[in-house]
Formats: C-alpha cells, structure tokens, sequence
C-alpha cells in the first residue's frame, strides 16, 4: 500500500506544504506531481463534481508520485459515504467541513478508522483499489493505513468555535483549518470573513490549538501571505487554488493586451 507522505511529516513533526484542487481531471494532479513541490494535493470534493470512477482514477494519479499524498475535502452531507470511498480510492487523508460539535467530530474520525477494538471505527474491508481489490483487503497493513490517515477538521462555525477546546482534546483530531467565509456566515455577518472579528477568532483558534498541540493549518493564495502566521507557531499550509490561478491569469493578461491593443 502506498505511503502517506502527509502522515509521516506530521509523525516527524515536520512542516507540510498542499495545494487545492478544484478541478478533478488527473491529468492536473500529474502535472503538479512532475513538479516535486508539494507533500500533497487536497481535492476540493466539497467544490467540484465528481463521481466513484473518477476518484479512482483521482487515486490511480497520486501513485505516480512516491513522496506526494492526497487529501479529499468532504462535505456535510453524506460525509461518511464519500470519506471512505475516497480514502478507498486511494485518496489518503480527509478534510471535514461544518462540524458544530465534539460529537460531530468525533462521528467524523468512527467513520475513517477501522473497526477494530483498539480504533473503535466503523470502516470495514472492502475489495476497493486501495487494497489492490483483493491483495490487502483485511490486512494487518490496510488497518494501518486506515489508522494512518490524517484527519482534518474545518473550524468554521460558531459552535465549532464555542466547543474549540473539547474539540482539540478528542483523540484523533490531527489537523484543524479555520474557515472565515462560513464563520463569517455563522455568526450574521456574511462576507466579513476579512474583518477584524473574525481575523481575530482565527488568531484564536490557531493559538488554542498550538496549545494544546493539534497542528494547525492556514490557507493562503502565496507563499508571501505565510509570513504571520509563521511568526505564529503554524508550520502547515495550504497554498492557491487551481481555479484562482487560472482566473487571476486570464485577468491579468487580458487587461494587460487590452492596454497594449489601446482596447481599455
């Protein structure tokens, strides 16, 4: 079974560096795997369409690359179905989104670990191609790999951020990400995700969770927006969006030849 390149750097206390992708072609996935840049490449499922096949095929992509893995970012609804068909695949790590409470979260982490009694999960064996379809199916190595997978958790609700501190302590939780458009959102003030309030929450949330030692993650556009949070304690990142780079050149350009052909 493949690494887990995402979970050996957490393991070695190591910073990690992902990119998104909305885009779910895996020719885009070999592209930046050609690159040798990143640690992994998150598919932003919650964003885009997609389908059993592709991620398979999503998967297949990955496996070209020995030192990158992949994280899956999965919906609220039917959470549990897509996290472990996408784990399945061969994508190896999960970012969940709107949790409200620890409970929540820790339905989100009985999903993903193995029912064993030590894991005390609910995700059983399945002739999927992670496994080789037949080759580990069961094994000792496919508990492992299932035990292996990171789990991140969004903190991007109200509630999500009252019960901060019990949702830190949940074994389990390896990675949390503060989201502002939908805190923003949770707390009545839609499109602030900006303002000072919830710039502040975010500061919070990562400082609390320094604390009680769950790394951290910050999405960012470039690597020039890294610098506070670095001077923070945050060693995990998650850098640019295959679809705002593609909207930020097509501007950029455009206007560009617009002025040079006088068109402006």
């Amino acid at each position: 079974m493949k690494r887990n390149r995402l979970r050996e750097l957490l393991d070695a206390d190591k910073p990690t560096v992902g990119t998104h992708v909305i885009t779910p072609w895996p020719g885009i996935v070999e592209v930046i795997g050609q690159t040798g840049a990143f640690d992994y490449i998150e598919y932003v499922g919650e964003y885009s369409p997609f389908n059993l096949e592709l991620l398979d095929n999503f998967g297949r992509a990955i496996e070209l690359f020995p030192e990158m893995s992949s994280m899956m970012k999965v919906e609220e609804q039917t959470k549990g179905f897509i996290a472990t068909r996408a784990i399945d695949a061969g994508i190896q790590n999960v970012l969940f989104t709107d949790c409200r409470s620890a409970q929540e979260v820790k339905e989100c982490i009985q999903v993903v670990r193995p029912e064993t009694p030590e894991a005390g999960g609910t995700h059983g064996a399945g002739m999927r191609r992670n496994v080789g379809y037949v080759a580990y199916a069961g094994s000792e190595a496919w508990v492992k790999a299932m035990n292996d997978v990171v789990i991140a958790i969004m903190i991007e609700k109200k509630g999500a951020m009252e019960n901060l501190e019990e949702i830190l302590s949940i074994k389990g939780v390896d990675m949390v990400q503060f989201g502002p458009a939908d805190y923003s959102i949770s707390i009545g003030k839609p499109g602030q995700g900006g303002s000072p309030e919830v710039q502040k929450a975010h500061r919070d949330m990562i400082e609390l969770a320094l604390k009680k030692g769950v790394p951290p993650r910050v999405e960012v556009a470039s690597f020039e927006q890294t610098k506070p949070y670095i001077e923070m304690g945050v060693r995990h990142f998650c850098i640019g969006w295959d679809l705002a780079v593609l909207f930020r050149w097509c501007h950029q350009q455009a206007k560009g030849m617009q002025e040079l052909l006088d068109r402006g």
